[in-house]
């Protein structure tokens, strides 16, 4: 863990507790326009403040949903998670580098979460939060890091990185597939550790589209 985060780590920090800031001021306004919702046609909403607003898929959403929280928890675990992978791994693939990463993953988890509500499980809430960016950086750590040692708040046994990553990713499979924790997006954290796996492995040249040459 670096003694001083790196510039991106840091602004991302940054970004995100001061979004949801906002969210304690300006509430459903913001929840409405720039969550993530589903692809579909808009649905009319009524907000607390008697304003009728149609609510829906807009392009943005793809990234501004990613520094929203739906409360205290939400935010400090990602914000943690952040704080504890992010900085090794930018400084490992450098800024620009993570830059692009975290925002692929961004991308493919509310790809993967849109592509479950809509041919699955076809409902209409919002999906905010980090979590997908997140996961992205936790396979990361995982494949850049394998040996390390990572250990659960409520299992304290240290577990090479790579088994932890493995073992996140299948809790996340099997609940997806449940429907136990519905209030979820269990997808779109999956959706996310696959977009960094994809991009992890084009970076080292192991798919059929090889990186350019410098």
């Amino acid at each position: 863990m670096p003694t001083r985060l790196p510039p991106v780590t840091r602004y991302l920090l940054i970004a995100n507790v001061v979004v949801f800031l906002l969210q304690q001021v300006m509430g459903e306004t913001l929840l409405a326009h720039f969550a993530l919702w589903p692809w579909g046609p808009d649905q009319m909403a009524q907000l607390r403040d008697g304003s009728i607003l149609a609510i829906g898929f807009r392009p943005w959403q793809l990234v501004t949903y990613g520094f929203m929280h739906g409360g205290y928890a939400h935010i400090f675990f990602n914000m943690f998670a952040l704080y504890m992978f992010g900085g090794a791994i930018e400084q490992t693939f450098g800024s620009r580098r993570f830059t692009f990463y975290y925002f692929v993953c961004l991308l493919t988890a509310a790809l993967t979460q849109l592509l479950v509500v809509k041919y699955f499980t076809h409902g209409f809430e919002p999906t905010l939060g980090a979590s997908g960016a997140i996961f992205g950086l936790l396979l990361a750590f995982g494949m850049l890091y394998p040996h390390e040692k990572l250990m659960l708040m409520f299992i304290p046994i240290p577990i090479p990185a790579w088994l932890f990553v493995i073992g996140y990713g299948a809790v996340e499979l099997t609940l997806g597939v449940s429907g136990w924790q519905p209030d979820v997006a269990h997808f779109a954290h999956l959706g996310g550790m696959l977009g960094g796996f994809l991009m992890i492995e084009y970076w080292r040249g192991k798919l059929p589209i090889k990186p350019k040459r410098r």
